[in-house]
């Protein structure tokens, strides 16, 4: 038996009527801005490198110090919201995102703007759980929610695939520095709307906030992460500042989840995961994320290095992928009532894996008929799948405890995506480097900084010249569009494999408003509501949903 514990409840005057829908849009302008932050700044590499003169170190941390921060401080910010309210922790956050961005915006060298990004992540951990625990305190009814999430979701990738867009939009026409100013006007209307607007919620306050288990979380996030992303960027695991990351993160989150189920209150109730629907549903996040964020990356690579396409016609030929994953999340709530969470996370997994298979087929030329086909496919399975799987994860959670379970998935997002860039880096790098290793005419030296990258590859080609250039960078292409062959069918396998996961998901979904349209035994009759705070269900509700 598997579903969401409520009690009937009596939602308080913000979250009623028409406003629930307002305090949507402001929630999604906040994941827009989260959303865009992270991807604005890839077309501005360049640009930022030219007129700071960061050392590559500075660079690597220029880039990745953002969502390293961010993954890392989720499951804190996410509890503290449970305890101090979560509105008090978005708006915060939004305060904090604005003043980050001048700082980011007008930094001289390469250490500040290393110091704004960090301040920009910290700001992002306290708004995206946030958002999301609001929004499933906001619509108490399942359905409502689930129209809620799919919006939400949307929105979300939009806010990925405009990123790169809107930053090559700015950049041809103002300074690097324009991609995070962009965000300082959004902020200066969402921090008044959002605070007259957004209702205060938080869940239980039983017991102290645990501050040590808060920080050996965010302690171990950050080492596995960094750790992760540095064997998705091809270092060697044995490498100190790859295997220690590693060690200790691993070891810190080991100790943080013996030191939760001890606690009389722990931070993050890990009851939850006893729940299938809970457990599944984190789950199918992290294969989703795995399967498909290298191929994105690898996607990208293939359409500028092998097609020749220009960063902005890359974005615009990726766009019916995101125009696919915003129809997908639109009509999500319809479908998820329709087939249920199983049928609906299952058949997403297995119409995901049919676009990987179909783009296969991709070759040396242009194929634009195939590629449309191959993104649409991939765009609408791939926000089915993440739709149905938030959507089951959010509802299984009580609702005293929604900051903790959306920092949970938000977390699993992050870690699924980190580990699918270091999984299939991995298996991309091993079936493209060994055709390298005997080009005619090609010094040893020379083939083993091709096999690096393709695009180191067409750097050592234009050094060689001649006969031995031109057969280098015919043998790296052609050897990449095999890796990348290799590389969607084991994305393809790991797609299979969620599909079986999400067999554990419920069958079937009651969509009846919780507390609404059906008899309530006495016991779980309307319990008084402290003032300006929505309803924190307990666990020993009545189950909604069963398989």
């Amino acid at each position: 038996m598997s579903g969401t514990t409520t009690a009937a409840v009596r939602p308080s005057r913000e979250a009623t009527g028409a406003n629930r829908w307002v305090v949507l849009v402001v929630l999604c302008v906040s994941l827009l801005l989260v959303g865009l932050d992270a991807t604005v700044l890839h077309v501005a590499v360049p640009a930022v490198t030219e007129d700071l003169r960061p050392s590559a170190v500075e660079l690597l941390w220029i880039v990745d110090i953002y969502p390293l921060v961010c993954a890392s401080l989720l499951i804190l910010f996410g509890t503290l919201g449970d305890r101090v309210g979560r509105r008090r922790v978005l708006l915060l956050g939004y305060a904090l995102f604005g003043v980050a961005s001048a700082v980011a915006a007008l930094a001289h060298n390469g250490e500040t703007l290393i110091m704004a990004r960090a301040l920009l992540g910290v700001g992002g951990a306290m708004i995206m759980p946030a958002t999301l625990s609001i929004l499933r305190q906001v619509f108490p009814d399942r359905r409502e929610r689930a129209l809620a999430i799919g919006i939400w979701s949307a929105v979300a990738a939009v806010g990925a695939a405009v990123g790169p867009l809107l930053g090559g939009f700015l950049l041809e026409h103002f300074w690097w520095g324009s991609v995070f100013l962009v965000n300082i006007p959004l902020m200066l209307v969402s921090l008044p709307i959002g605070r007259m607007l957004l209702p205060e919620s938080r869940g239980e306050r039983d017991g102290p906030w645990d501050v040590t288990g808060a920080l050996m979380a965010a302690g171990g996030l950050f080492g596995v992460v960094l750790g992760v992303k540095r064997l998705g960027g091809g270092e060697d695991v044995t490498g100190p500042l790859t295997l220690v990351p590693l060690l200790v993160g691993v070891a810190l989150l080991v100790l943080f989840v013996r030191r939760q189920s001890h606690r009389a209150h722990p931070l993050v109730d890990l009851s939850m995961f006893r729940r299938p629907a809970f457990s599944t549903s984190v789950g199918c996040i992290v294969l989703a994320m795995l399967a498909l964020v290298g191929l994105e990356l690898i996607a990208a690579q293939y359409l500028q290095l092998v097609l020749g396409l220009s960063p902005l016609q890359t974005g615009l030929r990726l766009l019916p992928l995101t125009v696919a994953a915003m129809a997908a999340g639109l009509a999500g709530a319809r479908v998820l009532r329709g087939l249920g969470p199983r049928r609906m996370v299952c058949a997403g997994f297995v119409l995901t894996a049919v676009a990987v298979v179909t783009l296969t087929a991709m070759g040396g030329h242009d194929n634009t008929p195939l590629l449309l086909t191959g993104f649409v496919l991939l765009g609408f399975g791939l926000e089915t799948t993440l739709f149905g799987a938030y959507e089951s994860m959010l509802s299984e959670a009580p609702a005293d405890r929604a900051g903790g379970a959306a920092a949970i998935g938000e977390t699993s997002y992050q870690l699924g995506a980190g580990i699918g860039i270091a999984l299939l880096g991995s298996v991309m790098n091993a079936a493209y480097a060994p055709a390298l290793d005997s080009v005619p005419g090609v010094p040893a030296s020379a083939s083993s900084a091709a096999g690096r990258s393709l695009g180191e590859a067409y750097e050592v080609a234009a050094r060689l010249g001649g006969p031995a250039g031109a057969a280098l960078r015919h043998a790296a292409r052609d050897s990449f569009v095999h890796g990348l062959h290799v590389t969607l069918l084991v994305s393809a396998g790991l797609l299979l494999l969620g599909a079986l996961m999400a067999l554990r998901l419920p069958k079937v979904m009651n969509c009846a408003p919780e507390g609404a349209g059906v008899p309530e035994p006495a016991a779980e009759s309307p319990v008084p509501l402290a003032k300006s705070e929505l309803p924190a269900p307990r666990t020993a509700g009545k189950p909604t949903v069963s398989a």
